[in-house]
Parts: structure tokens; sequence; C-alpha cells
């Protein structure tokens, strides 16, 4: 029996390392969405963070703010999914070989 707690804690400490490589290469990660046909394209990290917002100047419109705040909130939304979306497939990826859990 203390050969497998060994053998479960190796196992568990070279998940964590992959898991630590694994989340720093999904921060370096680029996600980008567009909304109003490519008018509004929003870039974000895997970290979550917005690095660059785009607009085209046909979307400009000093009549329509509301509608630029819109597609400029879709296109965030849409990037912001697609990194969740990453970080999940990594995830399961990690832990795709533990059975559904620890057995204890």
């Amino acid at each position: 029996m203390p050969g497998n707690m060994s053998n479960l804690m190796k196992q568990a400490q070279r998940m964590q390392r992959q898991m630590e490589e694994g989340q720093k290469e999904l921060e370096t990660k680029e996600f980008v969405a567009a909304s109003g046909g490519g008018a509004v394209e929003v870039a974000v990290n895997g970290k979550k963070e917005i690095l660059r917002v785009k607009l085209t100047e046909e979307v400009v419109d000093p009549e329509d703010i509301e509608m630029l705040q819109d597609l400029i909130v879709a296109a965030t939304n849409e990037a912001l999914r697609q990194a969740d979306e990453a970080s999940s497939e990594m995830m399961g990826k990690m832990t795709g070989g533990l059975g559904g859990g620890f057995p204890f």
C-alpha cells in the first residue's frame, strides 16, 4: 500500500507541473472575435485581458453609439468564451486519465 501512495503522489506532482505549464502556455495565446460582420474585432489573451479593440470607420456613427457598444460587448464576450473553451479543453486533456476522479 505505501508504494501505491508514493506512485499516486508522483502522479499528482506530475499532473500539477503539466497543469502549470499548460496554464502558462494558455496565458500567452491570443483569442480574437469579431462582430458586426467584422466591423468590431476584439483580442484577449488566456489571462482574459483585453489586448486590443479594432473598429472599422463605418461602425463609428455618433448617432448610434449604442450599436457600437453592443458590438464591442458581443465581440469581447465571444473572445472570452473562446479563451474559456481553450482552458476547459486543456484541463480535460490533463485530467482525462483520472477516470472521473481520484480513487479515494
